[in-house]
């Protein structure tokens, strides 16, 4: 079922070559995006063509607290399709916790931990001695499931390594991790060696982009498609577009629109 939401996550997901290993983690509720997002994750898992993977995400559908759910639903970003395909299960929207979406948002429900969840808990994000590696070293050994499981779970040092990584899943899964903090979209923003799928994402969320860091940062990023920097950039004030308007990494159709801004400014 088409569940209404986009984010670059669920359009991984949508695809048929995603592994089926990471299905059966999301589905399980291992692979934890924030609420509303892991909500249309289970939904688009339970027509899922492995029998294993759909039995595993309407189990995790069952478990979440009706209350929880209702709430998600209740939210005034929750696309109809979401709140249609529930209502068929017989549960309507009721405001509650979950109803303001949120930086930090939980997911509805989780799997038990695993040693990423440690490594999030330890200071600088440094890897626990038992495991006798690096967190360079350690990624640099995993499959494609456990850097995804990585990117959800690991640490502001994890992410800040797998935003990079060739696969899109894996960068679109640190963009859906609950811990990932409005500071972080902004150093991803600033980053010219992310995919242009990931600066076109944190562009397209207008929670992320009405923080000015991250608006700012991606209009400076000579990666951000031309179109979303221009828009991006009427929102700047002066010093920034007379700063854009002279750097020469950025599209001249962009450095140009600067200028022209800067001449009307002065004009009026």
């Amino acid at each position: 079922m088409d569940c209404g939401l986009k984010t670059l996550l669920l359009d991984s997901f949508r695809k048929p070559d995603v592994p089926r290993e990471v299905r059966l983690d999301a589905a399980l509720g291992q692979v934890a995006p924030r609420g509303q997002e892991q909500l249309a994750l289970l939904v688009l898992l339970v027509d899922d063509p492995d029998a294993e993977v759909r039995a595993a995400a309407e189990q995790t559908l069952t478990a979440i607290a009706p209350a929880r759910l209702a709430a998600v639903l209740a939210r005034s970003d929750t696309p109809a399709e979401l709140v249609r395909y529930f209502a068929g299960r017989g549960i309507a929207p009721v405001p509650g916790p979950e109803t303001s979406a949120v930086e930090d948002e939980p997911p509805l429900l989780q799997a038990p931990g695993d040693a990423w969840d440690t490594i999030a808990e330890t200071a600088d994000g440094e890897a626990p001695a038992e495991l006798g590696q690096s967190i360079t070293q350690q990624i640099q050994q995993m499959n494609v499931v456990e850097r995804v499981r990585a990117a959800m779970k690991g640490s502001r040092e994890v992410r800040a390594l797998l935003i990079r990584d060739p696969n899109k899943m894996v960068s679109s899964a640190v963009l859906s991790s609950p811990k990932l903090t409005n500071a972080e979209v902004e150093s991803f923003a600033k980053m010219a060696n992310v995919a242009e799928d990931v600066l076109r994402a944190i562009g397209q969320n207008r929670a992320w982009v009405k923080n000015y860091g991250v608006a700012a940062s991606l209009a400076r990023n000579p990666k951000t498609p031309v179109a979303m920097s221009m828009n991006l950039m009427q929102r700047l004030i002066d010093r920034d577009v007379r700063a854009l308007s002279i750097d020469r990494n950025v599209p001249e159709a962009l450095r140009l629109a600067a200028r022209k801004r800067l001449v009307k400014s002065s004009a009026g």
